[in-house]
């Protein structure tokens, strides 16, 4: 579908697309009378006064107006979506899980498990950390998450999503990001599905900012792609569900809402292919703060500190002289939620597998376990390709408190990681 997209030049560019000839108004948002009868409704992703480098909106002409609905009832058929943090007092302690063991017969709705909370959607703050495992395609209903934008990170198998303004193909080693409140279905592309989904609740994603490192680096702007306009004419029963202050609801229309024809604006979904992620690194000694490592951030009203940072680590060339190459021991006042779409993570010897999660709340002492630190100790240190692998980070300045199902499904002995290691020798 390479065809069907377009490089974004720039988080807040300006695009327009219509997927039928003389579908978009020339020269004003909303005239009396658009084109073939269309509805005209303006999609807003921030306030109207926003400052103009941070205002999102997109204008679209659709088949019917997206008002046209009845009232939503509670959803009941995602029991481990949007499920609560536990109730219980949180140890502070270091917490990892296998691959969860999702039931079969599901779609992307009913095979999402949550994992994590960091606030609630309601502050318009903070993020969640989902899991998901799909073994049949969205049929005759779609999602829509009015709480938050939403990072799909693929993990095994390949998905397609068929949203209001376009269909994105979204791959292993890919991420999507779909704004808050644009409606999409999720079809599989290989019979099965996983992967994980980050929900941002605070300021939608857009690229770091690049300090001394100057222009260039990381995770370029003409590299996320954007989706041509794209619409479905269903006249047949429609289930969307909605996710709304951490609560799932169901209406069913008549109609497919899929039917945006033509649109314009700077609030749509894009996709990213992690493999273009330019990585910088140290090439003497010592290695930078893991934020040089950051794709796509969330800032918070403090300067400097994320609300949510989505983070890779790629593959990459370690060269630096007289220098502990792994990540290094430490605690910071960021929380981490570490997935791992492939590979083996150089931090860990074992027990973190594919499709797995860990978290590191924020002041709790983390970095490589035994192994790891006595082969990372040990090794002759010559330029070494790190390569085969792709792990990423959601960071946040808030605490994570995990679900009731989380909790239950943690590994028993993932502090065991850090056992044994010598006491140091002094003279």
């Amino acid at each position: 579908m390479s065809d069907a997209l377009r490089y974004m030049p720039g988080f807040g560019g300006h695009f327009e697309s219509e997927a039928v000839e003389g579908a978009l108004p020339k020269g004003r948002n909303s005239p009396q009378r658009p084109a073939f009868g269309l509805y005209t409704e303006q999609l807003s992703g921030s306030s109207f006064t926003s400052p103009r480098h941070e205002n999102r909106r997109s204008w679209l002409y659709r088949m019917r107006p997206t008002a046209d609905h009845r009232a939503f009832v509670a959803y009941e058929g995602a029991p481990l979506f949007a499920a609560p943090p536990s109730s219980e007092p949180l140890a502070p302690n270091r917490l990892r899980w296998n691959p969860p063991q999702l039931p079969e017969g599901r779609d992307f709705i009913d095979g999402l498990a949550t994992m994590l909370h960091a606030r609630q959607p309601e502050q318009l703050e903070g993020c969640g950390v989902h899991v998901y495992r799909a073994t049949k395609s969205m049929e005759r209903r779609v999602f829509v998450d009015a709480d938050g934008e939403l990072v799909i990170i693929p993990q095994q198998g390949g998905i397609e999503l068929q949203t209001e303004l376009g269909r994105l193909e979204v791959a292993p080693g890919s991420i999507a990001v779909v704004p808050r409140g644009i409606k999409f279905r999720v079809a599989l592309r290989d019979g099965e599905a996983r992967g994980y989904v980050a929900e941002n609740y605070g300021l939608p994603f857009r690229l770091p900012e690049l300090g001394p490192i100057g222009a260039n680096g990381l995770a370029g702007p003409r590299d996320f792609e954007t989706p041509l306009a794209w619409f479905e004419d269903r006249d047949e029963q429609t289930e969307v569900v909605q996710k709304s202050l951490g609560h799932l609801w169901t209406t069913t229309l008549d109609h497919s809402p899929l039917d945006v024809v033509a649109w314009h604006g700077n609030y749509a979904p894009y996709r990213y292919d992690l493999s273009r992620f330019n990585a910088i690194g140290t090439i003497s000694f010592d290695h930078p703060d893991p934020s040089i490592f950051t794709v796509l951030t969330s800032p918070s009203n403090v300067p400097g500190r994320a609300n949510a940072d989505f983070v890779i680590f790629p593959p990459r060339w370690m060269v630096a002289d007289d220098t502990f190459r792994p990540p290094w021991f430490h605690r910071n006042v960021m929380s981490e939620a570490m997935g791992l779409i492939h590979g083996a993570y150089d931090a860990k010897a074992e027990g973190f597998a594919p499709g797995g999660l860990s978290l590191h709340n924020l002041m709790s002492g983390h970095g490589p376990d035994l192994d790891s630190w006595r082969k990372a100790s040990e090794a002759e240190l010559k330029p070494v390709k790190i390569e085969g692998t792709m792990a990423f980070m959601v960071e946040t300045c808030w605490s994570y408190r995990p679900t009731q199902y989380a909790l239950e499904r943690a590994q028993p002995d993932y502090d065991e990681a850090w056992a044994g290691f010598p006491k140091a020798k002094l003279p």
